[in-house]
């Protein structure tokens, strides 16, 4: 183990949404993008934790509290809450740090100054590696 198997161990990673990922009017991204970001988020806690990808085993909550845009900048934490012998819980939040402002031409944007929660969730990963 690398040292990191502790409560309140945290992962965050940040992530440009591209304008090829819209799928809906008015430039929204599928709520499925936040998601991939949680996997991508909880891999590397595991590997901070356990030296293991680990698996996701599956969420017990899932919370979308608001849109994400193409032109957005996300940035998502995953936050290890629940130890078990091969399980862990994490909480999981994702936020829109930076967002595009096509009114004031097509490449501005702006960094802002309350990040916008879109979504949260809880989940459990096995870490197939995990010390007995």
């Amino acid at each position: 183990m690398s040292g990191a198997l502790v409560e309140g161990f945290s992962v965050t990673h940040r992530r440009y949404v591209p304008h090829s990922h819209a799928h809906y009017g008015g430039n929204l991204v599928d709520g499925a993008y936040g998601l991939g970001m949680f996997g991508d988020v909880a891999t590397e806690l595991l590997i901070h934790t356990d030296s293991d990808e680990g698996l996701f085993a599956g969420y017990s909550s899932v919370e979308f509290a608001a849109p994400i845009q193409a032109g957005d900048v996300v940035e998502a934490t995953a936050t290890l809450v629940r130890i078990g012998k091969r399980s862990r819980e994490i909480v999981f939040e994702a936020r829109v740090v930076c967002r595009s402002a096509p009114d004031r031409g097509p490449s501005a944007a702006d960094v802002l100054v309350e990040p916008i929660v879109v979504t949260r969730a809880r989940g459990t990963v096995v870490a197939p590696k995990a010390a007995e």
